[in-house]
């Protein structure tokens, strides 16, 4: 027996090493796109072209709150674990399909008792006689598909590459939610900021109330201004409630996003020189966008994985053969189940081949081509929104910068305009209503100062996040964060 299970593994082994020996269909080459890349981004600085690669890129605003941050969102945010958890599934998968490659085999016991009922013509006619008889078996059951056209090799090649595209739609997502993480905590700051404004211009506004209230009093000046005065001072703190709310909801959206209970917490008090310049990000070559990008590397594993199903459709037109053995014992027996003379064996080789399906295989494989081109496209706009983004946000930081300078200069205009006004008013040269436009002018360029600074912060956000910068660092902190649970 052990010589015929020794002939049956062996010829198991040859025909599957000569499985897989070809594949039919086309092997993956990265298509031309038709896009003419650039040597160099169109808004680019002049600081060279290495690209940028420093994984921890949310250190450039040097804030360890910031850091924090990004640490507990990597480790509790319920997107990266809902996409660590479609990465197992799709690696199941993956292990599913690539089994379909080797040989299954199993075992088959049974007992099975059996009786007859027959005439007995040698002896009395009529009489009947009934025997029961009991048989043992136990078998070695063992298949194979001899994969002669890469039917299956094309299968677990595309479920290799739907196992990469996962893989990259999860820091897709990783990089989303620490981008989304760092624009919210700018824009909590950027609030904070502007209710500190509201409220210092509350004070100025009600200091100088009290002045022409007292001017008033002394019949200085006439009823109007003290109308002015309550009028501006109540409008202005009716902003308050607004801020507060919006401040609030930021809050609450930023928790939900770090996997906490959604609570609010009162503004806290920000520095007046709190913005400084980040030293601008080399872009790198536009060519090496096509590697960094975890969106464009998903859109093109995508297109691997369609282009390896054209090749299964295409084998499946081919010729089907299956080679199927069994090795085993069977006795009426049991103690003499596992001798010698129980022994049996059967090995057989079959071959299916469709003869008339009315050109169903031949449409299945016209459609796996459809849609490869349609991935094509796909993946062409995912390069293109790529450079879009790049340009975009690169064009942004270089205009929004410039518009900082022109606000720097609006506001300090707009105090100095405010001194001189409060004092000619002093002296009685100019009405109380040239004070307060002046007040209101200096108040309003304060704001927009803080809105065109948090306009840049969060633009740098966009930029890293762009240029796909960061995404193996957060490979490290999400595989630390989102272990699967074992199961037995």
């Amino acid at each position: 027996m052990t010589r015929k299970f020794c002939h049956l593994l062996v010829t198991t082994s040859l025909f599957f090493v000569v499985a897989g020996c070809m594949k039919v269909g086309p092997d993956y080459n990265r298509p031309d796109t038709g896009i003419e890349i650039p040597g160099a981004y169109q808004h680019a600085t002049a600081e060279g072209v290495a690209p940028h690669s420093e994984d921890q890129w949310w250190k450039v605003f040097g804030k360890p709150e910031i850091d924090q941050l990004v640490e507990e969102v990597l480790k509790n945010n319920l997107d990266i674990k809902r996409a660590t958890a479609g990465i197992l599934e799709i690696r199941s998968q993956f292990v599913q399909t690539r089994a379909d490659r080797f040989p299954t085999a199993g075992i088959e016991g049974q007992r099975k008792r059996q009786r007859q009922t027959a005439a007995v013509t040698s002896t009395k006619p009529g009489e009947w006689r009934r025997t029961e008889t009991d048989t043992y078996s136990m078998s070695l059951p063992a298949s194979f598909e001899l994969d002669l056209w890469g039917r299956l090799a094309r299968a677990e090649e595309a479920a290799r590459a739907d196992l990469l595209s996962a893989e990259d739609s999860r820091r897709i997502v990783a990089q989303t939610v620490v981008a989304e993480t760092i624009s919210l905590y700018l824009e909590v700051e950027s609030l904070e900021r502007q209710i500190q404004i509201v409220e210092q211009s509350i004070r100025n506004y009600a200091r100088s109330l009290a002045l022409v209230e007292y001017r008033y009093e002394r019949g200085l000046t006439s009823i109007l201004d003290v109308r002015q005065g309550r009028r501006t001072l109540a409008r202005t703190e009716a902003f308050l409630p607004p801020l507060r709310q919006k401040l609030g909801i930021t809050q609450q959206k930023m928790a939900v996003v770090l996997g906490r209970y959604p609570e609010t917490s009162p503004p806290r008090p920000q520095q007046e020189d709190y913005f400084k310049s980040l030293d601008p990000v080399p872009p790198g070559l536009p060519s090496d966008l096509l590697m960094r990008r975890p969106d464009v590397r998903a859109a093109e594993a995508k297109l691997k994985a369609l282009n390896a199903l054209v090749g299964v459709a295409k084998a499946s037109r081919f010729p089907s053969i299956t080679l199927t053995g069994s090795l085993g014992y069977s006795s009426d027996q049991l103690d003499e189940l596992f001798r010698p003379k129980s022994e049996l064996w059967s090995l057989s080789l079959g071959i299916v081949q469709p003869l008339f399906n009315a050109g169903k295989l031949r449409a299945g494989q016209r459609a796996a081509e459809a849609r490869y081109q349609q991935g094509l496209m796909e993946y062409a706009k995912a390069v293109l929104t790529a450079f879009s983004e790049v340009e975009k946000s690169l064009l942004t930081r270089k205009e929004q910068l410039e518009r900082r300078e022109r606000t720097m200069d609006f506001l300090r205009e707009a105090r100095a305009t405010q001194e001189v006004a409060e004092n000619r008013y002093k002296r009685g040269l100019v009405d109380y209503q040239t004070v307060l436009e002046t007040q209101q002018t200096r108040f309003q360029a304060e704001e927009s100062l803080v809105l065109v600074e948090l306009a840049i912060l969060t633009n740098r956000v966009t930029l890293h996040r762009a240029l796909g910068g960061g995404w193996a660092e957060l490979d490290g902190e999400m595989d630390r964060s989102a272990q699967p649970v074992s199961s037995n």
